[in-house]
């Protein structure tokens, strides 16, 4: 399908934008993430997923889960290692949290690299879409994924409380389910909370519509099977005025690498982190908060024979700390505000023949600032962060001598809320961003069997430097609302993994070479999402996003872009059940980097219906989910190329699950 209808999208919309606007509070949902201060406004474009939406949509890992958001798409190296892509922007620019924080993998290193992150287990994910630089470092520039669970108790229960949770079928016969528990004892100022989570999943290779793969048709993804298990026990103390805690969580996954028939592989995440708050309403200090976090992360790529090829290693310490000051009363107002502090340390190894990264130990201390403040009617926030980067490599054989290199990169923001009216407003965030390069990008310089390709770094890097601007205008009535959101951001040296046309020897087979470099580079695009209640128990949904990048030096395209994208929808709902029906659509993408080929546009549709059910004081979620119900062969045009042909989307598929509540 090499395009598609945009006129009942573009309808939808209009009837949305034209229809007589309701007084009514805002839909939009806080989100922590990119509001510390739990203002009600927020001009950075956030999505959250959570409750019965969160079940619905959750998928086998964190990238399918968030790839129909707006401007959100998946790197896609077939079902097991799909890492969120937002704006165009992925791999180290792409900030994936845990509980607000690091979450310590080598998902960012490489596309075939898991994130060490269960879906089942998580209550929330929230996105922010943009550059969040000021508050988790200049390597969120493109956005921020922070998940958030229970397993450190924040509010204190009296009793207990819990959900259990199995699903079946999908592309993959997936085979999954999750015990979480919570419970505690106390009074409102003085007590204790307790939580407990397993989880666990099984999956054979990923069915999809016949293609053809290496010279042969195929009907499924090869060598994309996979089994993980996982689980937390965490416990908090509860004081007047806040509460600390601690837990301690454990992931494994087996899983194989769809670029080669016979290897897997093996991973293992254990983390120990603590958090706390302390909050009062006297004094000139209104919270205190912190989080420390230590991290193991392990995996192996094991071959068929069962040798282990290659074997990663990241040691990490994560630790952030947030004074929230008391409002400063100015002469236009009070300004309130937070300032922090936040260090994070990595020790990376890569060992046997085919580590194509040498070991590296990287350091990163933050400070940073955020104020916010009423005047002439605007909503208006204002940041800065300063860092001091280390990045220090051992060197090898192939890596030359040890080296190291400094950095110290500064980031500043200014956004504004404009209510135009009860329902109306409008938004604009000014951004400058600085990002230290990553290790791999540095030091690389090796054959990368898992993506089938030479990749070699550049040691000489310097600072990644953008500006951005993003303009959102928002309508929103009792049950109806649009959002749209315009961006440009330009890179003075976007770091590109660039395919070179150069190829190396890999016994026989010509591998292709790509260098990190900078390039002068520019990325703009649009975001449109709208509901519009037809009827008590009918919506029309409604979806757009499409980005453009380019090389300001040559013209020629970024790599790995989403193309024009689209969704248009059914919602009903009445009594206990509900059900939706999504077409939902990309154009072909024909604007792609040098040696690589345009991919097919596509059109699926998705149906699912979901019931609630009683038993007392137990409630419950039955869902069926059928998907590409036309079994329409598409693939992913954010995927490496190497893998892309390897791994199409998933083909026509039912699943079913049941979640318990209590």
């Amino acid at each position: 399908m090499r395009s598609f209808a945009l006129a009942p999208l573009a309808a939808a919309c209009l009837v949305s934008l034209s229809a007589q606007a309701e007084p009514a509070e805002s839909l939009d949902k806080v989100v922590v993430t990119g509001n510390p201060l739990k203002s009600q406004v927020l001009a950075q474009p956030s999505d959250s997923l959570s409750g019965d939406q969160l079940v619905l949509t959750r998928a086998a890992n964190l990238g399918d889960t968030l790839q129909g958001l707006p401007g959100v798409a998946a790197t896609n190296f077939g079902p097991n290692a799909s890492r969120p892509s937002i704006r165009g922007l992925d791999g180290d620019r792409v900030r994936i949290l845990s509980n607000s924080g690091a979450s310590v993998d080598a998902s960012n290193l490489s596309f075939d690299h898991g994130v060490a992150i269960d879906p089942l287990v998580i209550d929330k994910v929230e996105v922010l879409r943009g550059a969040a630089a000021l508050l988790y470092g200049g390597n969120a520039v493109g956005g921020v994924v922070n998940t958030l669970d229970n397993r450190i108790p924040r509010t204190l229960i009296d009793g207990l409380s819990g959900a259990a949770e199995v699903r079946l079928g999908g592309a993959s016969r997936d085979k999954s389910g999750a015990v979480v528990l919570d419970g505690g004892s106390g009074q409102q100022h003085a007590g204790f909370g307790w939580h407990v989570d397993l989880a666990g999943r099984d999956a054979g290779d990923q069915v999809a519509p016949r293609f053809d793969s290496d010279g042969e048709t195929r009907t499924s993804v090869r060598n994309s099977a996979a089994r993980s298990h996982g689980g937390a026990v965490g416990g908090s103390v509860f004081f007047q005025g806040g509460y600390a805690g601690v837990s301690v969580d454990d992931f494994h996954t087996n899983y194989g690498t769809t670029a080669e028939e016979d290897v897997t592989i093996r991973m293992q995440r254990q983390r120990l982190a603590t958090a706390g708050e302390w909050a009062t309403a006297d004094g000139p200090i209104h919270r205190v908060s912190w989080q420390l976090s230590r991290n193991r992360y392990e995996h192996q790529e094991v071959e068929g024979t069962g040798e282990v090829g290659t074997t990663f290693k990241s040691t990490g310490t994560d630790g952030r700390l947030e004074v929230e000051h008391a409002a400063i009363q100015t002469p236009w107002g009070p300004v309130k505000g937070l300032v922090g502090l936040q260090t994070e340390s990595l020790d990376f190894s890569a060992l046997g023949e085919e580590a194509f990264v040498p070991s590296t130990r990287t350091r990163n201390t933050g400070v940073f600032v955020l104020e916010q403040a009423r005047l002439g009617g605007v909503d208006w926030s204002a940041g800065a962060r300063s860092e001091r980067v280390t990045v220090d490599s051992d060197g090898g054989e192939r890596f030359g001598t040890p080296a190291d290199r400094r950095f110290k990169p500064v980031s500043v923001a200014l956004s504004g809320v404009y209510p135009l009216s009860d329902a109306w407003s409008l938004s604009a965030n000014l951004n400058r961003t600085e990002r230290a390069p990553a290790y791999y990008e540095l030091f690389a310089n090796g054959l990368h069997l898992a993506s089938a390709a030479y990749e070699r770094g550049d040691a000489n890097l310097g600072l990644e430097r953008s500006k951005g601007l993003d303009v959102g205008l928002k309508w929103e009535s009792a049950q109806s609302h649009v959002h749209v959101n315009v961006y440009e951001t330009r890179f003075t040296n976007y770091i590109a993994l660039q395919a070179t046309g150069a190829t190396v020897d890999n016994d026989g087979e010509a591998v292709p070479v790509y260098n990190f470099q900078a390039v002068p580079a520019r990325l703009r695009g649009v975001e449109l999402e709208g509901r519009w209640q037809l009827h008590p128990t009918i919506a029309l949904l409604s979806q757009l996003d499409a980005v453009r990048g380019d090389n300001r030096a040559t013209g020629e395209p970024l790599p790995r872009l989403a193309p024009l994208r689209a969704m248009l929808g059914l919602e009903a709902r009445q009594g206990d059940w509900s059900g939706k029906l999504e077409w939902r659509g990309a154009a072909r993408q024909t604007r792609v980097a040098e040696f690589d080929t345009p991919t097919p546009g596509y059109g699926t549709l998705r149906l699912s219906v979901a019931r609630q059910l009683r038993w007392g004081q137990t409630d419950a979620l039955w869902y069926l989910k059928l998907d590409n119900l036309g079994n329409k062969l598409a693939y992913n045009a954010t995927a490496v190329p190497t893998i892309r042909d390897l791994a199409p989307q998933a083909g026509r598929s039912a699943s079913t699950g049941l979640q318990l509540r209590f």
